[in-house]
């Protein structure tokens, strides 16, 4: 049985000081759901991730990382004659990091609800899903949905996690309907505190709903109760990814059977991995690091 099940874009990143002016930068791969199912590989989880990829070298290079790392690929399919998708980072000192996507018809944004297994989200423990891929196109939008239902059907759990992109929606008003679709559709919830008002009808008693504040901190309502786990206390070097490695803490520890507070301290230890090292999963811990 697979324990999380995962679909998403496999994307390459290339990242420098300044784009404008430096002549070096770096070369990775990287895609929320791509490293929430490394993050919990490397903790001894059975991951399985679906996407596609170009045939091309990054999409080769994605497939040997998710390979390397022992996540399932059977479902990832190879598009030949189309490009796998690219982010382009500036992470100049001076302001905010910026991001360029280049994904528009890419081999990843063009998922379709023929490409879920339905019998296997049936057979996983959870499902995990993120608005970033519900964003990138209406067969994606479909395909997320088909494999929420599939879960829904088998009483498997449904994790969303809201990834907010404005510059991938057309509207805010359309991503407050397709997100807040998705947040009432989950069990489990994870959020950004700038996100809370896309999806306010999903923020309910019984609803697990998990709020990542970054340097200050996260907190989850659970059971009616509410639990709070400081910011990180280490040299940052990179935020990037330091979401998905919350989200995979999380689920990992829930995967385990603990407590909700025990659940935030291994997200806060994942995400503080993340931030101290340049690549959205190449510092994330294995089980024995924990």
């Amino acid at each position: 049985m697979t324990d999380v099940y995962t679909l998403g874009e496999a994307l390459g990143v290339v990242s420098s000081g300044r784009v404008r002016h430096e002549s070096e930068a770096r070369l990775d791969v990287c895609g929320p759901e791509f490293t929430l199912a490394v993050a919990l590989a490397r903790l001894g989880h059975r991951t399985a991730f679906l996407g596609k990829v170009g045939g091309d070298e990054l999409g080769a290079r994605a497939l040997t990382v998710l390979r390397g790392e022992g996540v399932d690929v059977t479902d990832v399919r190879v598009s030949e004659g189309l490009q796998t998708g690219l982010l382009l980072r500036d992470t100049h000192v001076a302001r905010e990091l910026k991001v360029t996507h280049y994904r528009t018809g890419s081999a990843g944004s063009l998922l379709a609800p023929g490409n879920v297994p339905i019998d296997r989200i049936a057979a996983a423990k959870m499902l995990h899903v993120t608005g970033l891929t519900a964003a990138l196109g209406r067969d994606a939008l479909e395909a997320v949905r088909v494999a929420v239902g599939a879960a829904k059907n088998a009483d498997v759990v449904v994790s969303f996690a809201v990834e907010y992109v404005p510059e991938l929606w057309p509207s805010v008003r359309e991503a407050e309907q397709v997100l807040g679709e998705l947040a009432c559709d989950s069990h489990l919830l994870f959020l950004r505190q700038d996100e809370l008002d896309l999806v306010k009808p999903a923020l309910t008693p019984e609803r697990e709903v998990v709020v990542d504040r970054g340097a200050k901190g996260a907190s989850v309502r659970a059971d009616r109760m509410r639990y709070d786990v400081p910011g990180w206390q280490v040299p940052v070097v990179d935020t990037a990814g330091a979401g998905e490695a919350f989200a995979a803490g999380y689920i990992s520890a829930a995967l385990d059977g603990l407590t909700p507070q025990e659940r935030l301290h291994r997200g806060a230890l994942l995400s503080a991995a993340a931030v101290t090292s340049v690549s959205d999963w190449q510092g994330l811990p294995t089980r024995d690091e924990l």
